[in-house]
């Protein structure tokens, strides 16, 4: 029998695993239950893929999206490994066929949806099957504290009972530690070994940018990145028609893509972007869950996401070929309100409201930080980052001027003392500039000696500064469904004249582009890189299936940059691996020996 090893080169093309990969793997082939937590594109999929391949029998993966179960199964078929997914989509006569296939024992992995999983006749249809290992893949839907919650997911506890013995591996790439709690409690994981890899997508630059002119803007970047994918995401579909609509006026290749159209013309979206026959599409959030399309550049977030869970998962589609791609997120304060109030009106209320809000709350501090935006994220998911400047965000690349500001910070402080009762930043702004609002006159604010203390400084800008004394502990935000501003010991401290404090100087407009190429070429290599890009489209095109699953950028370059002239040294080359050294290497190899 193969090792993981030797079944790691042989399908997948590669010498070594990734982070995490090879203890995860050896725990589900050692027996025993796994939660594995890996960030998008950190290879999840190939814990439960390869332990298939060495494990013999069946492996049962359940997966939320049609969509996702259709991409790795392409991706696996294209290996030479055997799958097949079971959904809705499949005629009496594909499952009959599929019927015999898990009869015949010549499938390695089915992937199904939850609901379909727990039907009593599929269940009775796998009695007869030796399912080795069960996968569940987007195990943060199972927790009502995740991002995307689906009861359904909460049936899959059951599985236990029907697989006795058979262990089971639960897969995410965004769950806070009270949602890896929830779902070892939900599929009752209790004795499972748990492994948590870094979130720490290094290959990703973070950028926030005021919203101004935001068409303008995307004209302008996409205008520099013609030849890249890209996703752009909107709050709502009218939206997605509206963004999409003005970039085709403006000659790029963009399509809308949301629940409201048709299946059809979903799929002839989806298949358009992944083939690269569409440059960027603008979506709600659903869009991107079931695109395993390892070269998207660029994820720009046309309009505030409503949690970091989301945003992080999103992101993650940027990039996942390991190689230099861009998130940027478009924030205003108008959005922060819009998104708050879709929440409260569509909720029903009560402690789903309260989770809900404050992680609207944590995304808009993502947003107004003016610390380390990488840092953040890492702790907000528990991992600790230790770097001062990461050198991959806006705040990094191009640090705030930071000027002594006590004055205006004791002046803030003062304020927030004086207040009768515990007040968010808006009401400690209008206090500050003399506003002559409702809650002014309700609360007789109007007497409190700061009541026009900082007239000359903006609303925007008492944002920033307040984040910031928050940020460096002379305050304190408090309070979820409705965040305030409290003091702390060190307020009393800067009231004291005890030390000097330096706060950022707001910038207007957008930041520079900071160009970074993922991996430089020579001129030569480069022009061969393109040729070698044509070719495999031209391949994929013949064979129907998106460009990626020949090769990743990677191995192109690869290629380009080391010109192999043998098939064993094609062989060599990264994500070749046998079978499709085998199946691809000579006409790769001619175009390589071919002269440009």
């Amino acid at each position: 029998m193969a090792t993981t090893a030797q079944l790691l080169h042989m399908y997948w093309g590669s010498s070594a695993f990734l982070p995490h990969q090879k203890e995860i793997i050896g725990s589900v082939l050692g027996g025993h239950d796994t939660l594995a937590i890996m960030a998008t594109g950190g290879g999840k999929s190939l814990c439960y893929q390869l332990p298939a391949l060495y494990l013999g029998g069946l492996t049962l993966v359940i997966s939320p999206l049609i969509s996702l179960m259709k991409d790795q199964v392409d991706d696996l078929q294209a290996r030479g490994i055997p799958a097949a997914a079971w959904n809705s989509t499949l005629d009496y006569h594909e499952r009959v066929r599929l019927g015999e296939d898990l009869a015949d024992g010549s499938l390695r992995l089915l992937f199904i949806s939850p609901e379909k999983c727990m039907q009593p006749n599929f269940l009775s249809t796998l009695s007869a099957v030796p399912v080795r290992l069960i996968a569940i893949d987007e195990a943060h839907c199972i927790s009502e504290w995740g991002h995307n919650f689906r009861p359904e997911y909460r049936q899959l506890a059951q599985l236990r009972k029907f697989f006795p013995g058979v262990p089971l591996i639960a897969l995410t790439a965004t769950a806070v530690p009270e949602v890896r709690r929830d779902i070892r409690q939900q599929l009752g994981l209790t004795g499972a070994r748990e492994f948590v890899g870094s979130f720490n997508r290094t290959n990703l630059r973070y950028r926030v940018i005021p919203k101004k002119n935001p068409l303008i803007f995307l004209s302008d970047y996409l205008g520099q990145h013609r030849d890249d994918s890209g996703i752009i995401y909107c709050l709502s579909r009218e939206e997605t028609e509206e963004v999409a609509g003005e970039l085709k006026k403006r000659g790029f290749i963009a399509r809308a893509y949301h629940a409201g159209l048709s299946k059809q013309v979903r799929e002839e979206v989806q298949e358009a972007f992944i083939k690269d026959r569409v440059q960027v599409v603008c979506a709600t959030v659903a869009f991107g869950m079931g695109i395993d399309k390892p070269d998207v550049r660029y994820v720009i977030h046309y309009v505030l996401p409503k949690t970091l869970e989301g945003y992080y998962q999103e992101t993650g589609r940027a990039g996942r070929d390991g190689q230099y791609s861009e998130c940027i997120l478009l924030y205003s304060r108008g959005d922060y309100g819009r998104v708050r109030s879709m929440l409260e009106h569509d909720d029903t209320g009560g402690q789903h409201l309260w989770v809900a809000l404050k992680k609207l709350q944590d995304m808009a501090e993502y947003c107004e930080t003016t610390g380390c935006r990488r840092k953040f994220l890492l702790t907000y998911f528990g991992e600790e980052y230790r770097e001062e400047n990461c050198g991959a965000c806006d705040t990094c690349d191009h640090p705030p001027d930071m000027v002594d500001c006590t004055d205006a910070a004791k002046t803030i402080a003062a304020c927030v003392k004086q207040l009768p009762v515990n007040f968010g930043i808006e009401l400690i702004a209008d206090v500050l500039r003399g506003s002559k609002g409702a809650k002014i006159r309700e609360y007789n604010l109007a007497s409190l000696p700061a009541y026009g203390a900082g007239k000359k400084y903006s609303k925007a800008q008492y944002r920033t500064w307040v984040s910031e004394l928050v940020r460096q502990g002379f305050l304190a935000r408090a309070g979820d469904k409705y965040p305030v501003i409290r003091c702390t010991p060190r307020t009393d401290e800067l009231l004291r004249g005890r030390c000097r404090v330096m706060l950022p100087v707001p910038e207007a407009g957008t930041v520079k582009e900071k160009a970074q190429s993922a991996t430089s070429l020579d001129p030569g290599a480069e022009d061969l890189f393109r040729r070698l890009k044509a070719l495999r489209k031209e391949i994929a095109d013949t064979n129907g299936v998106p460009p990626y699953m020949i090769f990743p950028d990677r191995t192109l370059r690869e290629l380009a940059a080391t010109r192999p002239s043998d098939m064993a040294g094609f062989g060599a080359v990264f994500g070749v691996g046998a079978f499709k050294k085998e199946k691809y290497g000579q006409v790769f190899l001619a175009e390589i020996c071919r002269q440009g």
